[in-house]
């Protein structure tokens, strides 16, 4: 990353947050200054499913507000990074709203998905924590955010990322949904208590909740808790005890916004749904064992700054692997897949991808969806062995991977689809639905992943190395040490066509 002056302005559901930040070039970076104005957008999105034209009009005069902040530091509106959250996310009128506001501000703003803000937030909650919290990388840990419109969730084993959720959690809609069905009273926390329980029931599929021994909190509610309740842990974080978290939300229990503001010092739009924030917070913290939580100082802004700052370091890069593809192996153990056979595929194909580099001609992020899609590619075998490839498709395109955006997840699901059986076909939807370019790359994946699977036929792991030696207009696989290769010869034959179809090579095991 070059030095010099950026800035990210997030739309969230509450308000429009901005930050202004020099970067040194070298990974570091540094806050100068920001800005944070109330505006209900979430409000409008969660009750009617549409922005309305105040909320345009009052958003528009917010921006304007910033773009003189910016004209301070001598930038201009287009050079801002503009990321949106959940409101946007499932507005019917976004594409008019943000067209709108590039009309009039200039600012260009990307709706990031759930998962997007998931890796964002992880971002910022690895930086402040650094190697100050020992506890949270090496045991059972949780990350949650709870926000107005959605609750971003992560789970981690011993710092290996085990699963990742964005939830219809948030608290607009949840007191939305309370005001229509019990109105105020006792019975709105029984409410609560039923959402939080099934959410409970997901992710208990994955990990044991009274196992967890760290619960990291991020977001504004968390923050006036910590700064009332917590002590430093370090600069950019803090530390609570988990029976002074528990008693501080029984404390404003029956808080209204007037109380939060007079009392916690709260401005109104932060005040609105704090108290239903912390009971949700409060929940999922007693399913779990952590006896204390951290919470860090930073948001989504500054996991971007991060982003950008380490974007291309390579030992952050092959850590953020890592973790996409534990989470993947955590979606898998969710699934009963055949771990043993399908690490191994994943591994052959890993062998395959770097030795023939020169003919698919792909990256390393593709190498990464490559990876992801042969670690799932039989997970659908959990429905039945029949038909396992389309189910495999179905169970990917309807989770969630750390790490992956949605665009990325349905590349995976494809070439999970396509690991066996027929070739893509312009008359299966989820694969004519594709990008041109993503099209291909589904051909290439799904290429070296039937020869890998081809390898592994008997699932006995046998094949632990091979060479490859090319001979004109033929491949051949090479096995080193290994006797009885009729099982997999006799796949390989059968899967090879979409391998000779989609790079020119015939391809033979000997």
């Amino acid at each position: 990353m070059e030095s010099g002056y950026v800035s990210v302005l997030e739309l969230g559901s509450t308000g429009i947050r901005i930050l202004v930040a020099r970067m040194d070039g070298d990974g570091g970076w540094e806050v100068l200054d920001s800005a944070d104005r109330p505006v209900a957008l979430g409000r409008d999105v969660f009750g009617s499913g549409e922005l309305s034209q105040e909320s345009l009009f009052e958003c528009l005069e917010v921006l304007g507000n910033f773009r003189e902040l910016l004209a301070g530091w001598g930038m201009e509106s287009s050079a801002v990074h503009g990321i949106a959250t959940s409101a946007l996310r499932v507005a019917r009128n976004r594409d008019i709203f943000i067209d709108r506001v590039r009309q009039e501000t200039g600012f260009r703003i990307t709706v990031v998905d759930g998962l997007e803000e998931n890796r964002l937030m992880y971002l910022g909650v690895r930086f402040a924590l650094k190697q100050d919290l020992p506890l949270f990388w090496g045991a059972d840990s949780m990350i949650l955010e709870i926000g107005g419109g959605s609750t971003e969730l992560m789970l981690l084993r011993q710092g290996r990322m085990a699963a990742a959720h964005s939830l219809p959690l948030g608290t607009i809609p949840i007191e939305r949904r309370m005001r229509a069905r019990t109105g105020p009273g006792p019975f709105n926390e029984r409410y609560i208590k039923d959402a939080v329980r099934n959410t409970v029931g997901i992710l208990s599929a994955e990990m044991d909740m009274a196992g967890i021994r760290t619960v990291v909190m991020s977001g504004p509610h968390a923050k006036v808790a910590a700064a009332k309740v917590g002590k430093e842990l370090n600069a950019l974080c803090r530390l609570v005890d988990r029976q002074d978290f528990i008693d501080f939300a029984q404390k404003i229990r029956n808080y209204g916004i007037d109380d939060c503001t007079r009392k916690l010092g709260m401005v109104y739009a932060e005040a609105e749904g704090f108290v239903t924030g912390i009971f949700v917070l409060r929940l999922l913290l007693e399913r779990t064992g952590a006896e204390r939580l951290a919470v860090p100082l930073l948001s989504i802004r500054e996991g971007f700054l991060i982003d950008m700052a380490l974007g291309r370091d390579p030992d952050f890069q092959q850590e953020f692997h890592s973790q996409i593809t534990a989470s993947a192996v955590g979606l898998g153990r969710k699934h009963r897949f055949e771990e043993a056979h399908s690490l191994h595929v994943a591994l052959l194909c890993m062998k395959l991808f770097d030795l023939l580099e020169r003919e698919h001609g792909m990256n390393r992020r593709q190498r990464t969806l490559l990876e992801t899609a042969a670690i799932l590619h039989d997970i659908g075998t959990a429905i039945t062995a029949s038909g396992h490839h389309r189910h495999g498709q179905y169970i990917v395109s309807n989770s969630e991977i750390f790490g992956l955006s949605r665009d990325e997840l349905d590349i995976v699901a494809n070439v999970v689809r396509y690991h066996r059986g027929r070739a893509p076909s312009e008359s299966d939807s989820g694969y004519s639905g594709l990008r041109r370019e993503d099209r291909v790359l589904v051909l290439k994946m799904a290429s070296l992943l039937r020869i890998a699977d081809a390898l592994d036929r008997s699932h006995s792991q046998k094949i632990a190395d091979f060479t490859l030696e090319r001979k004109s207009s033929t491949l051949v696989i090479r096995a080193a040490d290994v006797h009885d290769l009729s099982l997999e010869i006799i796949s390989m034959a059968k899967k090879a066509d979409l391998f000779r179809d989609t790079f020119g090579y015939r391809i033979v095991l000997n």
